[in-house]
């Protein structure tokens, strides 16, 4: 029984299930012991799940501060505060930290396909060589790309939940290339953090002041620089883009005294902020066409 920890013996028995304790939950600044290795005892002063150490690492530490990674999939995360919020636009609700007897929590959605996208252009299409070449490429496109690229090859995460979706290539012509492909495809990673920050936005109330950075993909300047302009928000990467290991060496280091959140926030160098510049009407005309190729990938298989 989940709520009050009891076992139910009679069904453990018929299934041959040993009845074992499950751990006690604890805040995430815990003391939780010792680690022995060789010579060296560590104390294990910090736990943190990936993303949520991703965006403690980004110094996301107040209400409506956000941070997406760019990996295989996307993984945008936003600051909800103390008040446990449920998500009424297809997000999940969850704990980001618990430390100095508070428990912080976030807005969750995830992207399927972000960085996978690049690596079909690589061993799919076989149209660049490597994840850097599609920056190269995509600039060859100095004109409004007419190609859309929903890459829905799983289905479509959040906040549409559409596992029967597939991906799809909207906007062909006869002078379609595949530079025009591969910044497309660049160009979807974008206007799928933008489909989740509409909705956290929504859910949140809150207005986002910048979106902080990490994950492979984010090395690209032209994709940051898109992303800056679709969502009409400053977009900023750190210099050190290893997020997930900093937030859980941050938290470590508060909790035995070594620096405060506030040390944190002062001493966080920032690589590069892309400004967005794009006119409102191309924005809206951008997305609007975005939306009519996702609306035209949903349902595809029945």
């Amino acid at each position: 029984n989940l709520k009050t920890g009891e076992y139910d013996d009679e069904m453990l028995e018929l299934f041959s299930i040993p009845k074992v304790a499950l751990p006690s939950i604890m805040a995430s600044d815990h003391d939780f012991g010792n680690c022995e290795i060789g010579a060296h005892t560590l104390e294990i002063r910090a736990v943190l799940g990936d993303q949520q150490a991703a965006l403690f690492g980004q110094a996301c530490f107040n209400k409506g501060e956000a941070k997406n990674t760019y990996g295989t999939g996307c993984f945008l995360l936003m600051n909800t505060g103390t008040e446990l919020q449920f998500s009424k636009n297809g997000l999940l609700t969850t704990i980001a930290w618990g430390i100095d007897g508070k428990v912080y929590y976030a807005l969750e959605g995830s992207v399927f396909v972000a960085g996978a996208a690049i690596q079909w252009l690589r061993d799919g299409l076989e149209i660049i060589n490597s994840a850097e070449e599609s920056e190269l490429f995509a600039q060859e496109v100095e004109e409004e790309n007419p190609v859309i690229v929903v890459p829905a090859f799983a289905g479509l995460g959040a906040p549409y939940w559409d596992m029967y979706a597939r991906g799809a290539i909207f906007g062909l012509t006869r002078d379609t290339g595949k530079n025009h492909l591969i910044k497309a495809t660049l160009q979807s990673l974008a206007y799928q953090t933008k489909d989740l920050l509409i909705a956290m936005q929504n859910d949140a109330e809150t207005p986002l002041t910048s979106l902080k950075v990490d994950g492979g993909a984010c090395a690209n300047n032209l994709l940051m620089q898109f992303q800056a302009d679709i969502l009409n928000t400053v977009v900023e990467r750190p210099k050190n883009t290893e997020t997930t290991i900093m937030g859980a060496v941050y938290l470590a280091g508060i909790c035995v005294g070594l620096w405060s959140q506030q040390d944190i926030e002062t001493d966080k160098k920032v690589d590069k902020k892309f400004t967005p510049n794009m006119s409102p009407e191309k924005r809206e005309r951008l997305y609007k066409k975005w939306l009519k190729a996702i609306e035209r990938s949903k349902n595809w298989i029945d």
